[in-house]
């Protein structure tokens, strides 16, 4: 094979590595997601040991693991990339991932293997982590540098394209399963068969990929002996390059990471959790609305060809900023008209004294919020995803609770104990049910007056922040370093904004929305960090789209 695939057309050459770095991209975050589907079973298989609540969180830490060792990988394979090649590398990375995810469809359940299989799960997790941190930076990398001048920004956009495309893939090939088997026979065992398969669709990646031939900028570096000797040291020991780094992370990653989890993530827990839509019609919703804004990835990778990739950049991050809010509100309205009607006549409000009431959010599931009278009122109403205010009382006071005109008093928890509290506690829920009930709020959405069009519309546009963000960073960051450290310079601050920025917003908006009762409150984490990359992209990102890729 002649290098750089000089022996064919162009444009044969070109499809060629657009297309075997993409299929393995989408393999890559198909076995990244496969988890994420899957936590419920996954916590039943291997966290039995402990309560319910416990190991539902438990099963999610290990998912929210896999995001916290990826600039660590990044790293990592980084600095393999730089020092022996991006094809070899991405290669490597691919196999761990494959491996680990075939692997966790063959691991012993609790229930065989005690202890062991939750630590054998979590290290397998860290694997996938870690091979996920090299792999993104080393596929854009290669696309980029294979790229003509003036069309980076369009080639490197269909490697965008592969997460959501991954997360496709992985939800087809579980709904597929789970119907053709039935539910009794997925949870026991059926789990299995889509970790399994991936086995064969490593395989065809890893074939694939070896088909290539390596990046024709960096085999040009290395045949003249200008390769980095000591690439972190390089990328991150130096100030002129470490400072690039920073401004890379905090000017455009940070904004970009927080906007696609909202755009994609976020918007799925707040229809279901908060809005209460069935699971079955908001993935149904979402996998519309993505399937409609995934072409915009190439388109905006293109359109940073033509007018730069910082205007399209800073642009979504300043209208996720600007709308995120109405959006939200606007979401509520189409989704669950009735929780938007009774939210607007009938508020709630908690009558209580501050220092009595707890952070409503217990990340080990010990905390049963019943021991103050606040804790039982918030504990209730943060369970029924109902939004409401906080009105201060007088030390001492017995929390209650004001739906619209209604007072619902408080349970006196100081002067109950035993069977008597859990009697009390039942019926100020049960009153407090009644309570929202007369005055419309829905314990679900009505599926008849979902506006599904509107629904669609809405996540459609969030989706579309997404790509407009999403679309032109990977040739940005590829544009930004220079040959010899660029798969370490690029990947870290990459994985540090999508795997800690991004990655774990679900969980940080969550937490703010039960510390304040406000069902809102948790877009103020995405709105702040897009203004910062908004303020610090537009004083310190430099343009990129002229930059030669061999300088």
């Amino acid at each position: 094979m002649v290098e750089g695939g000089a022996s064919a057309p162009v444009r044969q050459s070109h499809a060629k590595v657009i297309v075997a770095s993409s299929l393995g991209t989408i393999f890559e975050w198909y076995d990244f997601y496969l988890y994420g589907l899957l936590a419920t079973v996954i916590s039943t298989q291997f966290f039995s040991g402990v309560n319910e609540t416990t190991g539902f969180i438990f099963a999610l830490a290990a998912f929210a693991a896999g995001f916290a060792v990826r600039p660590f990988g990044a790293l990592f394979f980084g600095r393999i990339g730089d020092l022996v090649g991006r094809k070899n590398t991405f290669l490597v990375t691919m196999g761990i991932m494959g491996l680990s995810t075939f692997v966790v469809g063959l691991l012993p359940s609790y229930a065989s293997i005690g202890v062991a299989a939750p630590i054998c799960l979590v290290l397998l997790r860290l694997l996938q982590g870690l091979a996920l941190g090299g792999e993104y930076g080393g596929a854009a990398t290669y696309v980029a540098e294979h790229a003509p001048e003036g069309r980076r920004g369009l080639f490197t956009s269909f490697i965008q394209t592969t997460a959501t495309l991954g997360l496709f893939a992985a939800l087809l090939v579980v709904i597929g399963v789970r119907t053709a088997l039935g539910e009794t026979a997925f949870l026991d065992w059926g789990w299995r068969v889509p970790f399994l398969v991936s086995i064969v669709l490593l395989g065809v990646s890893m074939w694939i990929r070896m088909q290539l031939a390596e990046s024709p900028v960096f085999k040009e570096m290395k045949d003249a002996g200008k390769t980095s000797k000591a690439p972190l040291t390089e990328a991150f020991g130096k100030w002129p390059n470490l400072k690039i780094v920073i401004i890379a992370l905090v000017g455009a990653v940070a904004g970009q990471a927080v906007v696609w989890y909202t755009g994609q993530f976020y918007a799925l827990f707040f229809l279901e959790k908060t809005l209460k839509v069935d699971g079955a019609t908001t993935n149904i919703l979402i996998a519309i609305a993505l399937a409609c804004a995934t072409p915009l990835f190439v388109v905006f990778g293109w359109l940073s060809d033509r007018i730069g990739r910082k205007p399209i950049i800073m642009a979504g991050c300043a209208l996720a900023a600007l709308t995120y809010f109405p959006l939200f509100e606007a979401l509520t309205q189409a989704a669950n008209p009735a929780l938007a009607q009774a939210q607007a006549t009938a508020p709630v409000s908690v009558i209580a004294h501050g220092d009595d009431c707890s952070f409503q959010f217990d990340p080990v599931g010990k905390n049963k919020f019943d021991s103050r009278s606040c804790d039982v009122a918030k504990a209730y109403l943060a369970k029924a995803s109902v939004s409401y205010t906080n009105v201060e009382a007088p030390a001492g006071t017995v929390a209650s609770i004001m739906v619209g005109d209604t007072l619902i008093p408080g349970v006196d928890t100081d002067a109950l104990t035993g069977d008597a509290r859990k009697a009390a506690i039942a019926a100020f829920q049960g009153s407090t049910k009644a309570a929202l009930a007369s005055v419309g709020y829905p314990e679900k959405a009505d599926p008849a007056r979902i506006d599904k069009p509107l629904v669609v519309a809405i996540l459609f546009v969030l989706a579309a922040y997404v790509t407009m963000v999403y679309g032109p960073i990977a040739a940005l960051l590829v544009e930004l370093f220079p040959t010899r450290i660029r798969y370490t310079s690029m990947s870290l601050p990459y994985h540090i904004g999508n795997g800690w920025f991004g990655g774990f917003l679900p969980t940080t908006a969550f937490a703010m929305v039960a510390a304040t009762g406000d069902i809102y409150y948790g877009l103020w984490y995405p709105v702040v960090v897009a203004l910062v990359t908004l303020v610090a992209g537009l004083l310190f990102l430099p343009e990129t789209r002229n930059r030669r890729l061999a300088d």
